[in-house]
């Protein structure tokens, strides 16, 4: 959470800085190529192969073999890596050219997205280094930091936004760049605060590699699949920022922070739950236990409607309200409040869909199930682009947000299907009741928050931005009490047991 909110602080400190204007649009397209890579890595393919793997050698031979993997997997990481690096800032500019040419339309725009993608490139080294960290400590039941650790990476950007945004021009630097330097500081960071947390743990890093054993080629061979099977929502986020470099100035933006926004609760919850889910299931699969696998996959799903649903009819009912009080001053206009919070309408139709990938995708690697998830992720793409080309004619960049949500929903939806099959059943009744249930609490609850928002309109508008602050959390907090009232009403057990979990850590928070 931590993590996740400090993720939006660096939003609004960009949005306030930058806006939505060429520069910001530049740097998006530069770090959504290291960008897309850290999401495969950090939570998807690394864990999807790593993780499992990992956790076999010490569940069956203990820590010296996990740690000798763990080695190998860390040194494998910087070879190859690092060659992607060297590669990308070579090639840079034909890369960018081939993502962004419309750029090339605004003088100094095409230039400076060259620029920022080799300063920011590096930055694939770094977390791909901090992930196989994250995936060892996670197989040590180590959570918290892992977790946190995102946290400094936006902690490090928000200090470099202020300290060297004005003195890049003194340098002979554009401003943005002192956001991507900040970049890569916080991909070291990244690294700095997990490291102390494994070596107490008893790792020992070595300089060493052997390309030969067991262990390091079944996680390279999971990754290459594996990057393919998780990567649709990444790589549909990608084509999304491709085709809209051709609709505008801001257009890159608008998406980029609506998208930030549609996955703050994917990010709190959807990839919380799959990262403790995994772990668990990758146990059960070892001492081949079928039906503990199927009732942890059910809970995980059940947890995750619990909070993304909800979720989704929230940020569809106060998109607007939302994005005015996070982002709206200074660069940011009202006119990028507007277009920013239809593209989170949007964006937060397939919410859901994001976050039943988040936690089956994974589970077929530890099945050794490899080719499903690539041959869905692979169709998944496919419908995206084919739905992203007709709708962004329609729609302009609102349609890349809705072909987006639709196929994230055709992604979400094979896999479940196609994971019931691999565990003959996925409890489909109880969480088909729990979906209705929570489903009903919040239509009742987006209703609430739709009628207190339209209700202060005209009494926060006199009032400023303490105005709409009072006005959007009197809507956020009457439906929180909506929902739980709803909730208690139909008995839905998954809200009862997310609540307890709360009260007893404030409890023990406070003695």
């Amino acid at each position: 959470m931590t993590s996740r909110i400090l993720g939006l602080a660096r939003d609004q400190v960009l949005a306030s800085m930058f806006g939505a204007g060429n520069a910001m649009d530049a740097f998006n397209v530069a770090f959504r190529i290291p960008n897309l890579v850290r999401d495969l890595f950090a939570e998807g393919a690394m864990s999807a192969a790593f993780v499992p793997t990992f956790t076999r050698h010490l569940t069956t031979s203990g820590k010296d073999a996990a740690w000798r993997l763990g080695n190998h997997v860390i040194n494998a990481l910087l070879v190859i890596t690092g060659g992607l690096v060297v590669l990308g800032i070579v090639f840079a500019e034909p890369l960018v050219t081939m993502f962004a040419g419309d750029y090339a339309g605004v003088p100094g725009k095409l230039a400076l997205t060259v620029q920022l993608t080799r300063i920011m490139l590096p930055f694939l080294t770094f977390v791909a280094l901090a992930a196989a960290l994250m995936g060892m400590l996670n197989s040590l039941h180590q959570f918290f930091i892992p977790a946190l650790s995102p946290a400094t990476f936006n902690v490090a950007t928000i200090i470099c936004a202020f300290v060297l945004v004005p003195v890049m021009p003194w340098l002979g630097l554009p401003a943005i760049a002192g956001i991507a330097i900040g970049t890569l500081i916080g991909g070291v960071a990244q690294l700095a605060l997990q490291w102390p947390l494994l070596r107490r743990e008893g790792f020992r890093y070595r300089p060493a590699i052997d390309w030969h054993d067991e262990g390091l080629r079944r996680v390279l061979l999971l990754m290459g699949p594996g990057t393919i099977g998780l990567a649709a929502t990444q790589v549909n986020v990608f084509v999304n920022t491709v085709l809209a470099t051709g609709e505008g100035t801001g257009a890159v933006s608008w998406l980029n922070y609506a998208f930030r926004l549609m996955y703050l609760p994917i990010g709190l919850f959807g990839v919380s739950i799959a990262t403790a889910t995994l772990p668990a299931v990758s146990r059960h699969l070892a001492r081949d236990d079928r039906g503990a696998v199927r009732a942890e996959v059910a809970s995980g799903l059940s947890l995750m409607m619990m909070l993304n649903v909800p979720a989704t009819a929230g940020l569809m009912v106060l998109a607007t309200p939302i994005v005015r009080v996070i982002f709206e001053r200074n660069a940011f206009t009202p006119a990028d409040t507007a277009a920013t919070a239809a593209a989170l309408q949007f964006y937060a139709i397939g919410l859901l869909g994001y976050s039943v990938v988040r936690i089956t995708s994974p589970i077929f690697y530890a099945l050794g199930s490899n080719r499903i998830p690539v041959m869905v992720s692979i169709a998944t793409v496919l419908a995206n682009a084919a739905l992203n080309v007709v709708l962004v004619r329609l729609l302009g960049f609102r349609g890349l947000a809705l072909g987006t949500s639709i196929a994230a929903l055709f992604n979400g939806a094979v896999l479940l299907v196609l994971l019931g099959r691999q565990l003959d059943g996925l409890e489909a009744r109880r969480v088909a009741a729990s979906l209705a249930k929570i489903a009903v609490a919040s239509l009742i609850m987006a209703a609430a928050a739709r009628a207190v928002d339209a209700g202060l309109e005209t009494w926060a508008g006199g009032m400023g931005f303490m105005g709409q602050v009072i006005r959007l959390a009197a809507s956020i907090g009457c439906a929180l009490g909506v929902l739980a009232a709803g909730a208690y009403i139909l008995r839905i057990k998954e809200f009862g047991d997310g609540l307890a979990l709360v009260m007893r850590r404030l409890g023990r928070t406070a003695r």
